[in-house]
């Protein structure tokens, strides 16, 4: 019996060749999380890894439109479930779990008490049929609920590299955010970074980048509970309307975000997530 008061079922054959597992954290919603989950996997695809996403935000699943597969579908074989393949550039490859695939409409909502969303999430860590994998992203809901609990459950036998962190600059967000790193603390998981995102705001005009809402808290955030920062990153307009019109492109998503003007600036932050993991390699 664990710690959670759950069966030990022991590691997952499903994470078996999965070498590296992160799970992206918010400790408050509307924070851009997803985004960052987003651009996390489009960057590693690009250095040319195998890259798997697994969003476990079951009542605001945004991956699927994050990633233009909403008219995609999963299926299950003898092996299990089948993630959804994201076109890529050729480098690396990427796929995607979430309940959205499932629901049918963007619209409808997902109203489940504990029990059944841990239910849920454990089927997605067991039955999932990733194969090799270099990283497994774990996109989870804001806070400290049952979801986290379930994940941090499932996880245990698997060793999970660490979270990154996702915050705001404002202190409401920021306060938020502690008690998402006394989780971490509590469930000996490890802090990869804390990103600063919509630190700014960035002109589609003129470029121009403007602190609409402050900036530096999440790195002084960082500071205060002595884990590394990986950086900040702008309100980008254009990447949202990259985002909302790549089913309108003939490139893949690969070949619009590292168009992007974001491209770059998020490429300083991945850097020193595979600086920690591939000392030297990048």
């Amino acid at each position: 019996m664990s710690e959670f008061g759950e069966e030990d079922d022991g590691p997952a054959p499903s994470l078996a060749q999965i070498k590296h597992i992160i799970l992206i954290l918010s400790g408050k919603g509307g924070v851009g999380k997803s985004s960052v989950t987003t651009q996390t996997a489009l960057s590693l695809c690009e250095k040319g890894f195998k890259v798997g996403v697994l969003d476990i935000d079951l009542t605001g699943p945004s991956l699927p439109r994050m990633f233009g597969l909403e008219d995609q579908s999963i299926f299950q074989d003898t092996n299990g479930w089948r993630p959804v393949e994201v076109k890529t550039n050729g480098k690396g490859s990427l796929s995607v779990i979430s309940i959205g695939f499932l629901l049918g409409d963007r619209g409808n909502s997902v109203v489940w008490r504990g029990p059944k969303k841990t239910a849920m999430i454990k089927q997605f860590v067991k039955d999932v049929a990733w194969g090799e994998l270099d990283y497994l992203l774990i996109d989870t809901p804001p806070g400290t609920s049952d979801e986290h609990i379930s994940i941090a459950e499932q996880l245990r036998f698997s060793g999970p590299d660490g979270a990154i962190v996702v915050t705001t600059p404002q202190g409401v967000a920021t306060a938020d955010v502690k008690k998402e790193l006394n989780f971490c603390k509590k469930i000996d998981l490890k802090i990869i970074g804390i990103v600063e995102n919509m630190s700014g705001f960035i002109c589609p005009h003129c470029a121009e980048c403007t602190n609409i809402f402050s900036s530096g808290g999440g790195e002084a955030l960082a500071k205060e509970f002595s884990v590394p920062y990986l950086g900040n990153i702008p309100i980008d307009p254009q990447f949202v309307d990259m985002l909302e019109n790549q089913k309108n492109s003939d490139k893949t998503l690969s070949e619009l975000y590292s168009e992007s003007s974001i491209h770059e600036i998020f490429q300083g932050i991945i850097q020193k997530v595979l600086d920690q993991k591939h000392p030297g390699r990048f």
